[in-house]
């Protein structure tokens, strides 16, 4: 699953560069604003109901009961269905609104019909993906969202050829019907895939009243959470080249800045997240099995390697956007606009890394609904800084809002999971050792000369021994401390 994210992310790290520097920041920004609706409208359709279908099917497969996991799938495909259609209806019914009072009539109806075609289709997906993950074949999701990213690069460029010379409203739609269109396809291959893997076991019964209430259970506070989690967050999201304006910037600069940070720094920081999300993903039915068995102290011993490597992982990602942040804005977009911005923001990739980790373990032992409400407290709190300090800080007051809301969301995840397992986790001692690692590991990286010429292959090559001399001091570390990863 790693394997393949990486190739997934690399990929799709490549073609966000490939439109980025296609279509310009101005056109970045105003995509991103409409993503902050087409989010809100997908979290509207899976309600939570991917995580609830994840959490049943693994309890219930864990205790031999077959059949009643399968009916939880069949349930919750069901209410899928139901949500992704009423999501489609009101996108188009509310696409006047949104254009007008959201996004500032920078782009007319189309983008917003566009996201709705996609609504019952990512509904369905997210259930089926939820059962893949709880039986164990995360390869089968793997295969999918490869297959899916292909088609969205393929269609999106074969669009783009269409749209680029038309304005920024024709892009914004191309885009998000490219997206469209790879749904569908990614749609398709799921439902095959998930047929030909349940006609292998039992055959499901109808679903029943008490299944129907352990979903809610599950996916009802998940679902109201993320409602407001979601909205508070298109806000913020729209807030922001609002309040870039207030601070005196006009309204193309105000809106390229807010492109230039959240459409292309931010996914160059979380590219080598998919790491993390990998195995984040496979914790959540491994909790719940371990929850279910009431095997408490393998939760605290497996949390505790997790960490531990986790926060070296994390360490080294910083350290490469923090000592090579020059190189990677030239090498990315050509131009050191974003470096700045790479390495201020490069120590937050710590956080946002262990709290991606924390999130997923939290969804494993029930207490999603904590995690949510942290999120919600996060946003307001964000929210309040843009529209309070950002006037008067501008894009810094914008940077100084992201540090904020990542730490504060690690800091009380953190607090809230020590809480639910009885342990929590020495940063100093995760800490020390990888980042005395970070600075032996930059020093030599500078003193050993590089054979290549071509500054692409100079950079990869610093790069590289970096990592590698970081790599061996941590396995060296962790053999001494008879640690096994």
């Amino acid at each position: 699953m790693t394997i393949t994210s990486c190739i997934m992310r690399g990929a799709g790290l490549i073609f966000n560069i490939y439109v980025a520097n296609k279509v310009g920041q101005e056109a970045i920004g105003v995509f991103s604003l409409v993503m902050s609706v087409y989010t809100f409208a997908i979290t509207f359709a899976t309600s939570g109901l991917g995580l609830a279908c994840t959490c049943i099917v693994s309890e219930e497969f864990e205790k031999k009961n077959y059949t009643a996991g399968y009916v939880a799938v069949k349930t919750c495909i069901k209410f899928a269905i139901i949500l992704g259609l009423i999501g489609c209806f009101g996108l188009i019914v509310l696409a006047p609104v949104i254009s007008t009072v959201c996004l500032n009539n920078a782009v007319s109806n189309m983008p917003i019909y566009a996201i709705s075609l996609g609504l019952p289709l990512i509904s369905v997906s997210s259930v089926i993906s939820g059962y893949f993950n709880s039986v164990g074949k995360s390869y089968k999701n793997a295969f999918s969202q490869s297959f899916e990213l292909f088609v969205k690069i393929i269609a999106t460029i074969i669009l783009l050829c269409y749209a680029i010379d038309k304005g920024i409203d024709v892009i914004c739609t191309c885009l998000i019907l490219g997206d469209v269109i790879s749904e569908m396809f990614s749609f398709g291959l799921n439902i095959v895939l998930y047929y030909i893997d349940r006609k292998k076991s039992l055959q499901c019964r109808s679903s029943n009243l008490k299944m129907v209430n352990r979903i809610f259970k599950i996916s009802f506070p998940v679902a109201i959470t993320s409602y407001i989690r979601s909205g508070l967050s298109s806000l913020k999201q729209f807030l922001i080249p609002l309040r870039l304006q207030t601070a005196g910037l006009n309204y193309t600069l105000a809106i390229s800045k807010y492109g230039l940070i959240n459409g292309m720094v931010m996914p160059v920081l979380m590219f080598a997240s998919f790491f993390i999300s990998s195995f984040g993903t496979l914790l959540i039915p491994e909790y719940s099995r371990l929850l279910a068995g009431k095997n408490f102290n393998r939760i605290k011993t497996v949390s505790h390697k997790i960490f531990d490597t986790t926060f070296a992982f994390s360490i080294l990602v910083s350290g490469i956007f923090l000592f090579f942040a020059n190189e990677l804005s030239l090498i990315i977009y050509q131009s050191l606009e974003s470096a700045s911005y790479i390495r201020i923001l490069a120590p937050l990739v710590i956080f946002m890394y262990i709290d991606t980790i924390i999130d997923s373990i939290l969804k494993g032992i029930n207490s999603q609904f904590g995690a949510m409400c942290i999120n919600i407290c996060d946003l307001v709190m964000t929210i309040a800084i843009i529209y309070f300090v950002v006037p008067i800080l501008g894009v810094n007051g914008y940077i100084f809002s992201i540090c904020a809301s990542e730490i504060f969301n690690f800091i009380a995840s953190y607090f809230l999971l020590k809480k639910k397992i009885g342990c929590g986790f020495n940063i100093l001692h995760y800490c020390s050792k990888p980042c005395l690692g970070l600075a032996i590991s930059y020093i030599i990286s500078l003193i050993i000369p590089c054979i290549f010429d071509n500054f692409v292959l100079y950079v990869i090559f610093k790069i590289s021994v970096f990592c590698i001399i970081y790599l061996i001091l941590f396995l060296f570390w962790k053999k001494k401390e008879g640690f096994r990863i």
